[in-house]
Parts: structure tokens; C-alpha cells; sequence
């Protein structure tokens, strides 16, 4: 019996592990300011006859923290990429100069901080919602297990313990990221 319950607890410690590298990789996608080769990561291209991410099929840089460019392999497909970053619904407006295409990542403005905030706290919410509902699928699975009331309690109170430690670090994480988008 102690085998399992060890089980439910770490099975369940990377569950909530699980919600928080999410949290993190959604995080990363929101943009804060300062140019980066992650805010391409969903563009996707099609070349030839499969669709593949642009990172695939070229070198992604930052000269500079306002500007991304985006060398493909084969000169052929510029129009194609130009085409998939104004299609991405990424706010940018790509310059094709012939070689490679460049990206004037504009400044943001106060109410699309706000905007960027709130997503960020939606993708933490859900962080939060994930680790609760591994919370109380780890209980079910306690209450499953023919444990003494002792130790189904003490089960349960580490339990909550993971969930309070891993909403916690949801709050930190998504308090750095607010800190980093609001910052002009």
C-alpha cells in the first residue's frame, strides 16, 4: 500500500510539473517588448508539400532588441515565409529586401500591455486549474486505495502541500512575465 500511495503523490507531483513547463513554453510566446526568434515558433510554412515551422527552413535571429530577421536556405521561398508571418496574426509587418526578411518589432503601447497581461494571467489561470484538477484526481485515486483514515489523511495534506507549492510558483512566474511586459 505505501508503494502506491508514494506512486499517487509523484505520479501527481508531475502532473503539476507537467502544468507549469506549459505555463512556461505559453509564456514565452507572449510577447514583452523586446524582439526574439521564439515569437516566430508558430509560423508555419508550407515547403515542399508538407507544412513545416519557419525555424525549419531558416536561420531566425535579433540584430538588435527591435528587429528579427529571418534567412530562409532557398531565396525561392521569401514570398511564402513573408506571406505565413502576415497570415500568423502576429501583428507584424515583414520587408522582404530580396536576401532574407526583416522585422521592425514595434514598441508597445500601454493598452496592449494591459491586453498581454491579461493573457498571461489566463494562461497562469489555467496553469492553476491543471494542477487543481491533478489535486483531485490524485485524491480520487487515494479514496480508491484500502489505506487506514491516518494515512489517507496525511496522503491528502501532502497533497495539498504539492498544490499549494505549485500555485505558488504559477503567482512567481506569472509575476516576472507581468513585471517584463510592462516594462517600457
Amino acid at each position: 500500500m505505501e508503494e502506491e500511495v508514494s506512486f499517487i503523490l509523484d505520479s501527481t507531483k508531475e502532473s503539476m510539473e507537467g502544468s507549469i513547463s506549459h505555463l512556461e513554453k505559453a509564456l514565452v510566446k507572449i510577447r514583452a517588448g523586446k524582439a526574439s526568434p521564439v515569437m516566430l515558433s508558430t509560423v508555419m510554412i508550407e515547403y515542399y508539400g508538407s507544412v513545416t515551422p519557419l525555424s525549419q527552413v531558416s536561420n531566425i535571429n535579433t540584430p538588435d532588441a527591435r528587429t528579427i530577421s529571418v534567412q530562409p536556405w532557398e531565396k525561392n521561398i521569401l514570398p511564402d515565409i513573408e506571406t505565413a508571418i502576415m497570415n500568423s496574426n502576429l501583428g507584424f509587418n515583414p520587408m522582404n529586401n530580396g536576401e532574407m526578411i526583416i522585422i521592425n518589432v514595434p514598441p508597445l503601447t500601454e493598452e496592449r500591455r494591459i491586453q498581454l497581461v491579461k493573457q498571461a494571467k489566463s494562461e497562469a489561470e489555467d496553469a492553476k486549474v491543471s494542477i487543481r484538477s491533478a489535486r483531485q484526481e490524485a485524491n480520487k485515486d487515494l479514496k480508491a486505495l484500502e489505506i487506514s483514515e491516518d494515512r489517507q489523511k496525511n496522503a491528502e495534506v501532502d497533497i495539498q502541500e504539492l498544490t499549494d507549492t505549485y500555485s505558488n510558483k504559477v503567482d512567481s512566474i506569472l509575476e516576472v512575465k507581468e513585471t517584463e511586459i510592462m516594462k517600457v
